[in-house]
């Protein structure tokens, strides 16, 4: 059991996220072509025979990351980019993915959105090993299902802002459909993320909850993928041009709201996962770990500004420039019309089928008061008290009924399992399927699933200062 985290914080100290059994690391394996994981001293060492050659490599290291000229940071990727290499697989076809951590502390990574058994999910809270310093892991499973699905670190970051979601650890994970057909020319992948935290106590700079709030992360710079708003390469298009856009919020606490001025977003898939409605639609809402492709006709030459809503976060960064061929001029940027985002309206009016269990789960909020950590609950209790959270039976339906106490949003995450939208307050809807879900401040969201991936399944908030401050809970079969 991996327990000697060399920078934990008091916080992440007061409440640990290890209760797994001991792990041989160096001998563990697990696969048969299903999924495992082994490690090793050294990729030149341990995997020297073509037959058993990754298909895949992904280094965890430290770098320094120019941002705009004159602003650089020195962070964590994976092969030295961020965000990290894009792993294009095959849906059902196995994969060998080695991991090399080349940091001074251990990691793991996770294949979010995957159906993967829970040793290969790449969280400790399930039993996957962590990756230790200066060695190596193999990760090997069939990867489904297809969609637009994302990696990243997975440790405990507590106190510590250059650590897991926090650093530039993170990289988009595409599985590929035999039976895509592909309707459009180009494809555009935008990561969004934060950079730059530091903690506050938010009543003290005039903003934010009661002054028994505790302290929250604020940032200093965004963007997209690893340039700023007006640096690095604009998109290119065509007039005419259909472009699918793969949009990831891979940002540590942040929510973000986006638009392309002069210029639509037909949403086709939210968490990888294709709508039943498609919508056209102004503006894109993403709470961290969520996904949405979206279609967008190149029908209004010009150069253009993809980017966020709010004038704070596309100061900081947040933005690319969209330009067509043969235009010139500046980047435009025109507020579109503000409207509520709505899980519903890419759903469908079918009945769902009842469920065979419904289970109640309340989030509240245990005020650290200024200059003090949060700590979060789930039915009155935190991580580790929520292992158990709750206990599925294989091939039962089962209806969760969430409820936000608290003014703060939760993008709440269900590892290894994909779930059904059913009712968003007091609408019902049917067929959207996500394994993500934000739960706006004050809140209820109910979700349908099929227990049929065995094993410890992490619940969680996926914003790292929650989660780290014991917004989890394990899912287990009987």
């Amino acid at each position: 059991m991996v327990t000697d985290y060399k920078r934990m914080s008091k916080l992440s100290a007061r409440l640990p996220r290890h209760s797994i059994p001991p792990i041989n690391r160096r001998s563990f394996l697990i696969g048969a072509g299903a999924a495992g994981m082994a490690t090793g001293a050294g990729l030149g060492a341990a995997y020297t025979q073509a037959a058993n050659a990754a298909d895949y490599t992904l280094r965890i290291a430290p770098l320094r990351l120019e941002l705009a000229p004159g602003k650089a940071i020195n962070t964590f990727g994976y092969n030295g980019m961020v965000p990290g290499p894009v792993l294009r697989l095959r849906e059902g076809r196995q994969v060998r993915i080695d991991i090399r951590n080349d940091t001074d502390i251990a990691d793991i990574i996770h294949w979010h959105g995957l159906y993967v058994p829970s040793v290969a999910d790449g969280a400790m809270e399930e039993g996957s090993p962590m990756v230790e310093p200066g060695q190596s892991a193999r990760y090997t499973f069939v990867p489904k299902p297809a969609g637009t699905r994302w990696y990243h670190s997975h440790d405990v970051a507590g106190t510590d802002l250059t650590r897991s979601l926090y650093s530039g650890m993170y990289g988009f994970l595409i599985i590929e459909s035999a039976n895509d057909p592909g309707r459009y020319d180009k494809e555009v992948l935008l990561a969004a993320h934060h950079w730059e935290g530091r903690w506050v106590s938010l009543q003290d700079i005039r903003r934010g909850p009661p002054p028994d709030n505790g302290l929250e992360v604020v940032y200093a710079a965004a963007s997209f993928n690893d340039k700023m708003l007006g640096y690095g390469e604009p998109v290119r298009v065509r007039q005419g041009e259909r472009v699918l856009f793969r949009l990831l919020n891979a940002s540590p606490t942040e929510n973000v709201t986006l638009a392309l001025s002069g210029h639509r977003f037909t949403v086709v898939a939210l968490d990888g996962n294709p709508v039943p409605t498609q919508r056209a639609i102004d503006t894109v809402f993403l709470a961290p770990a969520e996904r949405a492709d979206v279609i967008v006709e190149m029908n209004r030459p010009g150069k253009w500004i993809l980017g966020a809503v709010s004038d704070e976060d596309r100061n900081k960064g947040l933005g690319i420039v969209v330009e067509y061929a043969d235009v010139q001029g500046d980047p435009q940027w025109s507020t579109p019309p503000g409207t509520a985002w709505d899980y519903t309206i890419f759903g469908s009016d079918q009945p769902v089928p009842p469920p065979d269990e419904r289970i109640e789960l309340l989030f509240e909020k245990v005020p650290g008061g200024r200059g003090g950590y949060n700590r979060w609950t789930l039915n009155g209790k935190s991580w580790p008290s929520t292992n158990p959270l709750f206990s599925t039976q294989l091939g039962r339906r089962y209806r969760l009924a969430m409820g936000n106490k608290s003014g703060d949003n939760h993008p709440v995450h269900l590892h290894r399992h994909t779930f059904e939208l059913t009712k968003v307050g007091d609408k019902t809807t049917a067929g959207v399927m996500k394994d993500t879900v934000n739960m706006t401040r004050y809140s209820t969201v109910e979700i349908d699933f099929i227990a049929d991936d065995p094993g410890p399944t992490l619940v969680h908030c996926h914003h790292q200062d929650h989660q780290d401050e014991g917004f989890m809970g394990l899912m287990t079969y009987i």
